[in-house]
């Protein structure tokens, strides 16, 4: 009986300072092709890296945000796009020391970014300055058409679902020829809203993967807005849009992961034919 009780006090520290110290550092590079027929042939075999919910503060320190721009760069991206949460909450005030860092980033169709809840959170304004004077494009119900040859893709962002107020509308309202179509939204359940709008891929975070997962369970919690595509690539039923939910870098509530590691996404997005 003892002995039985000893085993699972081992592993309970085991599994604790796994999810502590080791697999929250432990980032995951997933490589995602997807090919549509509405690409342009000039935008086949482009390189699209995607990071999200980096959540800087105690649990994640500027040297941590360093070592990531280094491996998003070494990916040679054509396109960069960070989907929200560059702060945590819980901690204290965001600061400038992060902008020369984030400058890094760099690629040929350029860095766009879309707001999360904790960005809401921790003053839009704010954060939306920190990631301009870092040279990122922060789409708020916008969008920006990338030109490639003479051929042309659109790419949408909207606010936050759970603290702003994503308006596709306002985001499409300018006109455009018909071709691919990206969007950046924070939460990956506003694809059902997202999917009667003429969109090709929408990529999101917020969820974190359940931050948590246990086999034959899954996640053991997410958050809202952030409950229906958890993580990885889903079809929007009764539509044709792809949405990918990326499982973030860093952790918000508990410094914690287990069996979901932190993520950075390289989409090759091919023409279909």
């Amino acid at each position: 009986m003892l002995k039985g009780m000893g085993f699972f006090a081992a592993l309970a520290a085991f599994t604790g300072g796994y999810a502590f110290f080791g697999e929250r550092y432990w980032i995951q590079t997933k490589q995602v092709s997807l090919s549509f027929p509405k690409l342009p042939k000039t935008f086949s075999g482009m390189r699209m890296v995607q990071f999200s919910d980096v959540h800087l503060g105690k649990h994640y320190s500027n040297h941590r945000l360093e070592k990531l721009v280094a491996e998003i760069m070494e990916l040679k991206p054509d396109l960069i796009c960070f989907t929200g949460d560059l702060f945590d909450t819980h901690d204290g005030d965001p600061n400038d020391s992060i902008i020369p860092l984030l400058a890094k980033l760099n690629a040929p169709l350029g860095k766009f970014a879309a707001l999360g809840n904790h960005d809401h959170a921790k003053g839009k304004s704010r954060i939306v300055d920190i990631l301009t004077r870092s040279g990122l494009r922060v789409l708020d119900n916008e969008q920006s058409i990338l030109e490639k040859q003479g051929e042309r893709i659109r790419i949408v962002g909207v606010d936050d679902m759970f603290m702003g107020k994503p308006n596709l509308n306002k985001a499409l309202q300018e006109e455009f020829a018909p071709s691919f179509t990206l969007l950046l939204s924070h939460a990956p359940d506003y694809a059902d809203q997202a999917s009667h709008f003429p969109i090709d891929l929408q990529i999101s975070g917020h969820s974190h993967g359940g931050q948590v997962r246990l086999p034959f369970i899954g996640a053991i919690t997410t958050p809202k807005f952030g409950r229906k595509y958890i993580q990885g690539l889903h079809k929007v039923k009764d539509s044709q849009l792809l949405v990918y939910t990326n499982r973030g870098i860093g952790t918000t509530n508990l410094p914690v992961r287990l069996f979901c590691r932190p993520e950075i996404t390289v989409f090759t997005l091919l023409r279909e034919v």
